[in-house]
């Protein structure tokens, strides 16, 4: 009903305020105050109360004036048909601006709402939290630079509450366009056009704050609205709210966090929360970390690997290990794990690819003929890295036999499980997709993949306690001073090669907080159930699609069949032709920002697209919308 009032300026019919409103009055800015004539409520943006009732010009929002009571003795509260309104406002207020009456109780005491409605100068209106008018600011505050607001200013309280205040309404905004199917996932530009279109120039002299919120309005207008349940590009997509929340709430925190004295509430958050996820994974101790993705996580794990094994290299570098290092991984591994042996000093030529079957996943057989092969001309194979959810394929390696085989060499075992760790929650998925990841020394795990919480939440988790320390530790003395009047231990910034660490454990402790385990075990069956359904929906229609293999995930890799080639026998030519369909259907979906699916190849097939199912707004309509959509902008695709 606030809102209601601050966007039409009359109160609804039979609505009233009640008492449990007050929290969310004070949360917009509002206080109590006492006067003379009666105890009223005034916004925050009116610092002199005497003289806003006298000056009837400073009615730019709302205002609460003082009116007669109801009730002689507080009581308790009365519906507001049986008190006294519609009555004049106080006679300092000017009689040309018609104003409304409206009791408002706030127990034990009834207080009433004036509302100014035909008193604001052309297009000043404020926007209300409720995201359906267009945010703007009032002259008074929009004409004013970063130096009037907080903190350069200490009695800027209520410009800079009212500038926050329009940029939440512009993200309250955004967030109700990326839920609305209605909505165009984008409006595409090429970069050339999108450079003129933008103004991006860093000025010389400072812009004012109205400038401000028109470029926060721009900027989202022109983004992909990767939370839109048509958005099926990448495999991090959706919006959570809460998670969404806990982001906003990092940001405004803004702290580092390398020690507890700057961050002790994070600092244990992250301990909770990372000691759960070693639990899923099947171990009672060990060591964690939060990293900037998947890829240093990755190479957190190589390098906990090779101190394990060799831990005079940290001081003694290469002239420590007996001979070449050698690493083995898939080939249909991320990029980041042969990233790290070039970061390292292994080269690439080292981090030897083991052959996959028709379904991407590492082939034992393979991976111990190399291993075996390496050994015998003198190398030293010391870590393998085995891929649970591959980028393309959705491909989960058999860990049992690959554990074993390490455990026969005595080499690492390193579980990729960037995209595929959070069916960890699911009874029902989990086995036999990650049968045997106890087995390992470290996992890569990214909740901002699977579990929908925000970019960029990556989490690297190992069964050795104490190892990061031991690894990375490098004892700053301004930093990580050991007499502190805490347990130092509390401090995580020694354990990591970063120094500044970003806060990413909120948002994913008040997500969880917010599902509970069971709530992300069943998110993890919803997305793997989506995924059969369109899979079936697939089957269904073989004239226009053709599904490449049976999923183990979220990823269902299919071509588009256009008018053209259908009825066509399916052979290499025709899958040459399919491909080269891929992009031409992928910019048309870009064109007109209705729809957007990934394509590429990979070492068995030309493009091919690979949908992935990631986030929780997709629903069964959705996905029907996905293949009638390819369809209607499709269907007269001709290719050579």
């Amino acid at each position: 009903m606030v809102e209601y009032i601050e966007r039409w300026g009359v109160p609804p019919p039979k609505d009233v305020i009640r008492p449990s409103t007050m929290g969310v009055l004070a949360a917009r800015g509002w206080a109590g105050v006492e006067s003379t004539r009666a105890s009223v409520l005034v916004h925050d943006s009116i610092r002199d109360y005497d003289k806003f009732c006298k000056d009837s010009t400073r009615l730019r929002s709302l205002a609460l004036r003082p009116f007669q009571r109801a009730c002689a003795e507080p009581g308790p509260w009365k519906p507001p048909w049986q008190v006294q309104s519609g009555s004049s406002p106080p006679g300092d207020v000017a009689p040309a601006s018609r104003a409304v009456a409206y009791p408002l109780y706030l127990y034990p005491y009834p207080y009433v709402l004036y509302y100014k409605s035909t008193s604001y100068p052309k297009g000043e209106r404020m926007a209300s939290l409720s995201g359906q008018s267009t945010p703007k600011l009032t002259s008074a505050v929009g004409n004013l630079y970063y130096d009037s607001i907080l903190p350069y200013r200490e009695d800027a309280n209520a410009q800079t509450r009212e500038f926050l205040a329009r940029v939440v309404d512009v993200l309250l905004d955004y967030v109700q366009q990326v839920n609305d199917r209605n909505e165009k996932i984008l409006e595409f530009k090429m970069p050339e056009e999108m450079q003129k279109a933008l103004d991006l120039h860093l000025p010389e002299e400072p812009l004012p704050l109205k400038q401000l919120l028109e470029d926060c309005k721009i900027t989202l207008k022109n983004q992909v609205k990767t939370g839109h349940p048509h958005f099926f590009n990448q495999l991090s997509c959706g919006l959570d709210i809460i998670s969404l929340a806990g982001e906003w709430l990092t940001a405004a925190a803004n702290t580092n966090m390398f020690t507890y004295e700057i961050a002790p509430v994070f600092i244990l958050m992250e301990n909770v929360v990372l000691e759960k996820m070693r639990s899923m994974i099947g171990w009672k101790s060990g060591d964690s970390i939060l990293a900037p993705g998947g890829s240093v996580s990755n190479l957190y794990a190589f390098l906990a690997a090779r101190h394990h094994k060799f831990p005079q290299y940290k001081e003694k570098g290469l002239s420590s290990i007996p001979g070449q290092l050698v690493m083995f991984t898939s080939d249909q591994c991320h990029y980041s794990v042969k990233s790290c042996a070039s970061v390292c000093g292994l080269g690439t030529d080292y981090c030897v690819c083991v052959p996959s079957d028709e379904r991407g996943r590492m082939l034992p057989t393979e991976l111990e003929r190399l291993v075996r092969y390496h050994k015998d001309r003198g190398n030293v194979p010391f870590f393998v890295n085995a891929t649970s959810g591959t980028t393309v394929l959705g491909a989960f390696d058999p860990l049992v036999e690959i554990a074993d085989i390490c455990q026969k060499y005595d080499m690492w075992m390193h579980v990729d499980a960037a995209w595929g760790g959070g069916l960890l929650f699911s009874k029902k998925y989990r086995h036999p997709r990650l049968t045997g990841i106890e087995r390992a020394n470290s996992v890569t795990w990214n909740p901002h993949k699977l579990m929908g919480t925000l970019l960029q939440c990556s989490t690297v988790h190992f069964r050795h306690e104490g190892i990061l320390l031991s690894c990375n530790a490098m004892s700053a003395e301004y930093l990580f001073m050991t007499d502190k009047i805490y347990d130092p231990r509390f401090d995580t910034g020694d354990k990591v090669i970063q120094c500044g660490r970003h806060n990413d454990i909120f948002k994913l402790w008040l997500q969880w907080r917010g599902k509970g385990t069971s709530g992300f075990e069943r998110l993890m069956d919803r997305l793997m159930e989506l995924s059969e359904y369109m899979v079936r929906r697939i089957r269904e229609q073989p004239d226009k699609f053709h599904l490449i293999l049976e999923p183990e995930m979220v990823n269902v890799s299919f071509w588009y069949l256009p008018r053209q080639l259908r009825g066509l026998p399916h052979n290499r030519d025709k899958e040459i032709k399919l491909g080269k369909v891929c992009a031409k259907l992928k910019g048309r979906m870009m064109q007109t920002g209705t729809l957007m699916v990934g394509y590429q190849p990979d070492d068995r097939r030309p493009n091919f697209f690979r949908n992935i199912i990631s986030s929780a707004a997709v629903t069964e309509r959705d996905v029907d919308f996905l293949l009638s959509e390819m369809d209607r902008l499709g269907h007269d695709i001709v290719v050579d």
